[in-house]
Order: C-alpha cells, then structure tokens, then sequence
C-alpha cells in the first residue's frame, strides 16, 4: 500500500506513550499501529481477504435446518413474536 495522505493527530501523553509501547512491543511504528488500529475499526480489506473470510465461514461445516425449516421458523416467529 503507497502512503499518500497525512494527516496530523494531537494525542494527550499517556496514550501517546502507551501507543509508543505496543508499537515497540509488536516491532512497529506508532504510524503503523495506527493505521492497523483504523483499517480494523473501520472495515477497510482487501476482496481477497474478505473472500477468505466467506470461504474459511463455509468450511466450518456447522448443522443448519433446511431451508423449508428456516422459513417455517421466520414465518412463525412473525406471527408470534416472543414478549419479555
């Protein structure tokens, strides 16, 4: 990824220092925590790894009604909604 934008962020001391500290810890920069920090937060990924994600969801092979059943359910639940 090219670097093509800056921006400048006024952080108070002790978040700073503490950024400073996991950014040595895990070898990196505290620019590159950040941006991490940010791509996690606000979803930014690549189609690839978001199909990798898809995929590695469909191989989990978890029990699932079929799909009559799930209808049936979601018809039923709108007809008899649950009061707490």
């Amino acid at each position: 990824m090219g670097l093509t934008k800056k921006t400048t962020i006024l952080f108070p001391e002790d978040l700073y220092n503490h950024l400073k500290k996991v950014a040595r810890s895990r070898r990196k920069s505290v620019g590159d925590l950040i941006r991490s920090a940010c791509e996690k937060e606000y979803g930014l990924v690549s189609t690839d790894e978001s199909m990798a994600a898809v995929e590695s969801l469909g191989n989990l092979n978890l029990p699932a009604p079929s799909m009559e059943q799930m209808k049936a359910e979601i018809i039923a639940e709108k007809l008899m909604p649950d009061h707490i």
